[in-house]
């Protein structure tokens, strides 16, 4: 019999593997490069109002020859930028179509009224990796998460349809203008579940302050106390800090509750609501 060899779509399918992490490894970058890729995403942590120049002189304070252009391509290729108001905070899919911003003067008073997401920069011993979550709002719940070496739609597709298949559609779904998150068949996916789509307008550099929390303690408490070996252990550590972060950490903007357990008041307020709602209605 002859042996056929399956592609490299078909391995990972088999094995539930994003195709992107098979090819971990060839990342391209120097060790000084990842080395400073390291730095600044400390320093972005602490300090996520500075650019380029800030980051060149904090770094040539610390006593590394690098210029500017070398900070701004590493930013670049982090997916950072600074969090300060300014004219043009993204780049979006030239193809996508424009959608409001729907947050102004909104109030945000139960579970799955709307969710957000961000990616951000994962370290890793030899490499790195990029790590997109989608959160809910108003529990701050951690709905989903996914892992890549490339910042692609596909996992950003991923974390989405996960989100989607186990909660539901939320009445909005907030993000940035990057071109993950506008491509068409990501805005596609949210159009056809009823979703309303709100992407960040000019000059509000706070819109992704919950989740942009939430990153900051998952690197204070997680990230930078490992040098994680390869993509999979990264993933098997994330996963358990996220389900800690989501049923057992107390968080003090919740009054000292769980995500999980205000996700899950939040919902039940819901469907009280619309029983009530209904039975207002039959009589």
């Amino acid at each position: 019999m002859a042996h056929t060899e399956l592609s490299i779509t078909e391995q990972c399918a088999l094995v539930e593997l994003h195709r992107s992490t098979y090819y971990y490894g060839a990342q391209g970058e120097t060790e000084e490069n990842l080395m400073y890729m390291r730095r600044i995403d400390e320093l972005y942590t602490d300090n996520p109002a500075w650019g380029s120049r800030k980051m060149r002189d904090r770094l040539r304070e610390e006593g590394h020859d690098v210029n500017r252009k070398r900070i701004q391509r590493l930013m670049r290729l982090m997916g950072i930028q600074a969090l300060y108001p300014k004219g043009t905070t993204s780049r979006p899919n030239p193809e996508a179509g424009i959608h409001p911003y729907l947050l102004v003067g909104m109030e945000i008073v139960h579970a799955n009224q709307m969710w957000c997401t961000d990616i951000t920069y994962i370290r890793l011993k030899h490499g790195f990796a990029y790590l997109v979550a989608i959160m809910d709002w108003y529990s701050r719940k951690i709905l989903s998460w996914e892992l890549s070496i490339t910042m692609d739609k596909l996992f950003c597709l991923s974390a989405l349809d996960h989100a989607l298949n186990r909660y539901g559609a939320p009445a909005i779904f907030n993000s940035d203008q990057g071109s993950q998150f506008t491509s068409p068949a990501f805005t596609q996916k949210l159009s056809d579940a009823g979703i309303r789509i709100s992407t960040d307008g000019k000059k509000r550099a706070l819109d992704t302050i919950m989740i942009e929390r939430f990153w900051r303690s998952l690197k204070y408490e997680e990230i930078y106390l490992m040098e994680y070996a390869d993509v999979n252990e990264c993933r098997s550590r994330i996963n358990d800090y996220i389900v800690k972060y989501n049923s057992f950490r107390p968080h003090q903007s919740l009054f000292g509750k769980t995500p999980d357990s205000v996700y899950g008041a939040g919902l039940r307020s819901i469907v009280d609501a619309h029983q009530v709602y209904s039975e207002k209605m039959a009589s």
